[in-house]
């Protein structure tokens, strides 16, 4: 008999052809044996709930929780986690597309290499489902991890949406503490201390990317773009974009969220020093001489590009606004 497998889908008001899409694609997979449990957080949209009871009627895989107040994106995803109760659980963001045999190809995956998580690369695509990058590790510099890794500390080791975990790292995320600023990250990072991560070079599903995205798929240009549209362009407007939006919510909140899970002395104090460099680099205005440090954390395999720009941005800030500003 087949694994049975539960996956995780949140939506709030949701586009409705990108729901629509993403749930058949989810009932049409080639691995048939699972649970779509699906958790709305008090969307407005009364169409969007009324699409989501219909597919509950059709489909008894399908369990639909509806949230009486909003509780934001991680709450969502850490309730319908505590809702779990498979062996392997999978993310589902509310409007990519899977193709056809990404939880088959995930499941033997994970257990071939008898690890705590795998996640999948992706084609990129728009609005209208058209692919615009056709490998997401690459576009991304997405650190690629194979067993235990220092990157699955230091950086967000694969989207939500391409992951499979084990029920041991679900029960090691909960509950959630106040720290948690990405269950994905979280996800890889605990895996990290278990048994091990593992990933799948080829693209499994669509992420798509529109004007709604809560988290990535962005590169710096775009980002920066929205940045100075609301912000300006002087300098000092681009020292608090480097320091809130980058150095603060991309990596020191990430760091911090991992030092009050761990478990493993090591990476404690490996933690411990990583917050000690991004508090410095916060203050820097013009140059930050310590380089060295930034190969210790985050230089690995797959992020050449991703590691020039951070290194611009870091350690040389002035050229950084003259690069990616002026």
């Amino acid at each position: 008999m087949q694994e049975e497998i539960d996956i995780l889908l949140t939506t709030y008001n949701t586009e409705i052809e990108y729901l629509k899409q993403q749930i058949e694609s989810i009932l049409n997979q080639t691995y048939q044996n699972f649970r779509l449990l699906i958790s709305d957080d008090d969307s407005t949209k009364k169409e969007v709930k009324a699409i989501l009871e219909e597919y509950q009627k059709q489909d008894n895989r399908i369990t639909l929780y509806r949230q009486e107040k909003n509780l934001g994106y991680n709450k969502n995803f850490e309730f319908l986690l505590k809702q779990a109760s498979a062996k392997y659980i999978m993310f589902a963001d509310h409007d990519d597309i899977w193709y056809a045999e990404k939880i088959e190809k995930s499941l033997e995956k994970i257990k071939k290499e008898d690890v705590d998580l795998v996640y999948c690369n992706s084609h990129q695509i728009n609005k209208n489902g058209q692919i615009i990058q056709r490998n997401y590790f690459q576009y991304k510099n997405v650190p690629l991890v194979q067993g235990k890794d220092k990157l699955a500390i230091s950086r967000c080791v694969g989207i939500g949406c391409s992951q499979i975990i084990t029920d041991t790292v679900r029960n090691k995320m909960l509950p959630f503490k106040d720290v948690v600023i990405a269950h994905d990250w979280l996800a890889a990072f605990i895996a990290n201390e278990g048994k091990g991560i593992s990933y799948i070079e080829e693209p499994l599903f669509g992420y798509r990317l529109h004007n709604r995205n809560v988290f990535g798929g962005r590169n710096l240009v775009q980002n920066l773009g929205k940045w100075k549209e609301e912000n300006g362009t002087s300098y000092q407007s681009y020292l608090k974009y480097r320091k809130e939006k980058v150095i603060d919510k991309a990596y020191l909140d990430g760091a911090k969220m991992c030092l009050s899970y761990t478990s493993n002395t090591e990476n404690k104090k490996f933690l411990e020093d990583m917050i000690k460099y991004y508090e410095s680099l916060r203050t820097s205005k013009y140059v930050n001489i310590h380089f060295f440090q930034y190969f210790r954390f985050l230089a690995g395999k797959n992020l050449a590009k991703k590691m020039i720009k951070e290194m611009i941005i870091f350690h040389l800030p002035i050229l950084g606004y003259l690069v990616f500003i002026s």
